[in-house]
């Protein structure tokens, strides 16, 4: 099953092809690799992006400026606005995909607000630059926000105040998340919905290794020990891992599921190209959501 985010307007997959994609992020056009597009770009493309990111043959890249762009725009998805700022690994702080379950998140905590006397703490780890965290302190919940990069938590306080959320019950963490579980578990501080977007391999504040292989059970683990006794959502979002999403529903099967019946699904995320019946695979989400 493959989930469209098809409610964007400031967001837009214009064309892909030959391992690229070109995308209009509000006024402004970018075209950069992705690896999924392993057809042919289109040989009439009359289209002029504003910047083109290029692969180094060493590794890395950078963007090559084709017209005036400023070194980051606004942009919303509905009440929510992010900052679009590009970055020298082809990144623009935002994964559009996302919004099916950003919109996901809203319904579930708005359904829920009222059961729970106004009371939902969302524990999201791996956070990058606060999409999901904006959307459930939209919806009125108190948010954990966890990512080990410092630059990616200052942007993401910088949406949640673009949002009109400079208010809001966000608790910001620059950390690893492993060493931050196991302290909330020593503080006894517990969550309804826990969201997780762990990279392939990466490192933490101070160099910690994280391989998701050898990492990611470990970490679902520790991080039932957060979980309130009436859990609602146990989401886990995966991009460039080599692990499959049959996987991951086995990890949460024999960890939360095997506590918390409920129900456990796995959809791909795609964003649907204009003008067209292509539709661009862009990872995968698996989730565990009570009854």
């Amino acid at each position: 099953m493959i989930c469209i985010s098809d409610k964007w307007k400031d967001y837009e997959l214009l064309e892909t092809g030959d391992k690229e994609k070109t995308e209009r992020w509000g006024e402004y056009i970018l075209r950069r690799p992705d690896p999924q597009c392993i057809w042919p770009y289109p040989a009439d493309s009359n289209i002029k992006p504003h910047g083109v990111y290029n692969r180094s043959s060493t590794g890395g890249g950078s963007w090559q400026w084709k017209k005036s762009v400023p070194e980051r725009w606004q942009i919303s998805y509905g009440p929510l606005k992010f900052h679009v700022e590009p970055t020298g690994f082809k990144h623009t702080g935002l994964f559009p995909e996302q919004a099916y379950n950003w919109d996901f998140l809203t319904d579930k905590i708005k359904d829920e607000y009222k059961a729970r006397e106004g009371k939902i703490n969302v524990l999201n780890l791996f956070a990058y630059t606060g999409g999901a965290t904006v959307a459930c302190a939209y919806a009125g919940a108190s948010v954990c926000h966890v990512d080990a990069a410092k630059g990616m938590v200052a942007r993401a306080k910088e949406n949640a105040r673009l949002s009109g959320l400079a208010d809001a019950k966000i608790r910001y963490i620059v950390d690893d998340a492993v060493k931050f579980i196991k302290r909330e578990i020593n503080r006894n501080n517990k969550y309804d919905i826990v969201i997780m977007d762990p990279p392939s391999y990466g490192r933490g504040p101070k160099g910690e290794m994280w391989q998701v292989e050898d990492s990611l059970y470990n970490l679902i683990y520790l991080c039932m020990q957060v979980l309130s006794d009436t859990p609602s959502v146990f989401m886990v979002n995966s991009y460039a891992s080599d692990i499959s999403a049959t996987a991951i529903e086995n990890i949460l099967e024999l960890t939360v599921n095997s506590k918390y019946p409920g129900i456990i699904t796995s959809y791909e995320l795609g964003l649907k190209q204009s003008n067209s019946s292509v539709i661009l695979p862009c990872g995968y989400t698996i989730r565990w959501e009570s009854k």
